[in-house]
């Protein structure tokens, strides 16, 4: 197949790496699935469309069509992963299929031949995210066609047309538009002309909604300074209830901090019936107190990251007083960013994070 005038080499190389990677996902799939071994064939087709004269009318419209025939969804990351079979997943499709499993209580398995998949039986297939990151996508600001690659660059610092905001905002000018029209809005902009008493009232309100982004840092700032301060790792496992109908819940094995024994507790969804029907996916947790104690124990606790693990977590702080009598808090959100993040925890074999605890003083 001889490349079409015109394409460059690194474009070409790409659509023929992939295309041989299809068509040999194709002969190894044949006899498992034939539906799976047909999308791989389009695939292949679509390489030598690409490279082939004459054959393609709309080269950016195959592209397209060949991404979507990899993975079925919109392409967010370059990340594929593959199972035994050859099949291939984007890192999104692969960590929603195991989190489904653990809320199921099932083996995650391939969506085509439905061998079994996790983590250590599918890795990364490079050739063809190299491929990919290569295939042509079109800008949402200017809709010109740049590789996978460096499109992100170009919409954060390139593009003409990309949405920016006036250098005057500070002082609470509202615009947003193209970047290539700033110039001229600010060379116009009013926001530099108002008399002070105008400013200051603008400048008022900015100061409230920084005040409340400070408010959370000024607090664990002030807590980093109390006298008993005892942090650890902690490590979630999965459990069922048993139940009828059984439900996922999390617990840690007993951990001892501030001279006391804890245990946190963790369940999805508040523990709804079928939590894996719904595409919003949450984490609550409680802390209960194992030791028994002479008075009574106020702390404050955050959960954070653990050292290892690439999980958002917005850190909030709780207050709860311990008694023999009230032992263990209400479940309280686990502050993550959003289900895509509940997804990553899920799909792991343990949830591994990081508490801390701040007993106050009275």
């Amino acid at each position: 197949m001889a490349p079409k005038p015109g394409v460059e080499w690194n474009t070409a190389l790409s659509h023929l790496v992939l295309g041989v990677v299809s068509l040999h996902a194709a002969a190894s799939t044949a006899q498992a699935s034939r539906g799976a071994a047909a999308g791989f064939l389009l695939q292949v087709l679509a390489a030598a469309t690409m490279l082939a004269p004459g054959l393609s009318t709309h080269e950016d419209c195959l592209a397209g069509a060949w991404v979507a025939t990899v993975i079925g969804l919109p392409l967010l990351a370059f990340d594929f992963h593959w199972c035994t079979n050859g099949h291939l997943m984007c890192a999104g499709c692969f960590i929603h299929l195991l989190a489904d499993a653990r809320l199921k209580e099932e083996q995650a398995t391939c969506p085509n031949c439905r061998c079994e998949i996790s983590k250590s039986l599918c890795c990364r297939n490079l050739a063809v995210e190299k491929a990919v990151s290569e295939l042509p996508s079109e800008c949402g600001f200017c809709l010109c066609q740049f590789p996978r690659s460096l499109l992100e660059r170009h919409q954060k610092e390139e593009c003409q047309d990309r949405v920016t905001q006036c250098k005057y905002k500070r002082i609470g000018c509202p615009w947003h538009g193209p970047f290539h029209e700033l110039t001229v809005h600010e060379a116009a902009c009013a926001h530099p002309t108002k008399t002070g008493n105008e400013l200051m009232e603008i400048l008022d309100e900015m100061d409230q909604s920084h005040r409340k982004e400070m408010q959370l840092y000024n607090s664990i700032f002030s807590l980093l300074s109390f006298e008993k301060i005892g942090y650890t790792e902690v490590q979630f496992r999965p459990y069922r209830t048993d139940d009828f109908i059984t439900r996922l819940y999390y617990e840690t094995p007993r951990f001892t901090v501030l001279n006391q024994t804890w245990v946190l507790k963790a369940r999805v969804n508040d523990s709804e019936r079928n939590p894996n029907l719904s595409c919003k996916r949450t984490l609550s947790f409680q802390l209960l107190l194992k030791s028994k104690v002479t008075a009574p124990l106020e702390c404050s606790f955050l959960l954070l990251k653990g050292p290892y693990d690439d999980v958002r977590i917005s850190p909030v702080i709780y207050h709860f007083v311990f008694t023999n009598e009230s032992n263990e808090t209400d479940y309280v959100p686990l502050p993550i960013i959003d289900s895509v993040e509940c997804n990553k925890l899920l799909a792991a074999k343990n949830i591994n994070l990081r508490l801390f605890l701040f007993q106050i003083q009275k």
